[in-house]
């Protein structure tokens, strides 16, 4: 295989004030560096847009380093080994890897995990078995404490990590499942996937809209959104409640300070569990994840969804548009 000796590579451009636009991003052709010992040359085939990903281009501390401007931006990939200097890799190893936003990346191979033999596509290592899977596993089952039995609210439930929560929740025993989205086309979606209800957050104040889909209240709120739909979670919580805080994607792109749910003082009465969470907390749940859901995904019992885009130099627009709520599932970008 011949080697390629330039790639090319999506950077910071400058940082953006509010909601990202292509401006802020610039596609740049660079030199690869030689291999070293221990490393792996790696040809992307498909590359991960995330939400996590707005906060890091903001100069900001956090639990991520921020993206810098004039720096390539990174994010889950998946590719292929095609060249290796290091033991265990091999030309042909399918590998995930946190080099995305490239066409070709060369890193240490142990800052890489091969794919063994599986009948999945190299998308679904980024969504549903990726770190997705995880973040909806984890967050339901440690973060929020489920239990057999629970009603559950899942807000964003059309996304990557909110498809898998609601359908993860039903089988292991939820008594009910609703999930809120942005169009009529996703809530249509989320009761294919076994949804007890599901509405569409543009038809009314959502605590309306959740009190309707949940008339006996919740005991589960997995929280992707924050801003109202939070507060209306809030409410409809029953005693002993739990919420997840996994993402606010309401509030990403927010040029002004944003107001904390007004009913906070709720959570007091009702003995509320609020606990925010990052799916690096719980990775010693990957194997108790894969053994759980892996059968289910085997047997068709999870569906999956992707909204994918070509090209690296439609990457910057994915991101733009996962941020707009353009994606049904994960959003990848194939390379």
């Amino acid at each position: 295989m011949t080697i390629p000796s330039k790639t090319r590579e999506i950077h910071l451009a400058s940082r953006p004030n509010g909601a990202p636009t292509p401006d802020n991003f610039r596609l740049v052709e660079v030199d690869l560096p030689p291999l070293q010992d221990g490393e792996i040359l790696v040809a992307n085939t498909v590359m991960s847009v995330d939400p996590y990903m707005r906060g890091r281009m903001n100069d900001v501390k956090s639990y991520v380093p921020p993206f810098q401007v004039d720096k390539p931006l990174d994010g889950g990939a998946v590719g292929t080994v095609i060249a290796s200097k290091a033991e265990g890799f091999a030309e042909g190893d399918r590998v995930l890897h946190g080099l995305g936003w490239r066409e070709h990346a060369v890193l240490p191979a142990d800052r890489a995990t091969r794919i063994e033999g599986s009948d999945f596509s190299d998308s679904a290592y980024l969504g549903v078995l990726g770190m997705p899977g995880l973040t909806a596993y984890a967050g339901l089952m440690a973060a929020a404490e489920f239990k057999p039995g629970d009603i559950v609210y899942v807000s964003g439930a059309a996304g990557a990590v909110g498809s898998l929560v609601g359908q993860i929740a039903k089988l292991s025993g939820a008594s009910r499942v609703i999930g809120s989205a942005g169009s009529p086309e996703k809530v249509a979606r989320l009761l294919e996937l076994g949804f007890d209800a599901a509405f569409d957050y543009h038809d009314g104040p959502v605590r309306n809209l959740l009190k309707q889909a949940a008339p006996d209240g919740i005991d589960v709120y997995f929280d992707n959104v924050g801003g109202d739909h939070l507060e209306a979670a809030i409410s409809s919580l029953n005693v002993d409640g739990r919420v997840a805080m996994c993402g606010a994607i309401s509030q990403y792109n927010a040029t002004e300070a944003t107001p904390a749910p007004r009913n906070l003082a709720l959570a007091i009465g009702k003995r509320l569990t609020l606990r925010g969470f990052i799916v690096g907390k719980y990775a010693s749940l990957k194997d108790e994840f894969v053994a759980t859901v892996g059968p289910w995904l085997a047997d068709g019992s999870i569906s999956w969804d992707e909204t994918t885009r070509a090209g690296l130099d439609n990457a910057p627009q994915a991101f733009i548009d996962l941020l707009e709520g353009a994606n049904t599932g994960k959003m990848v970008v194939t390379l």
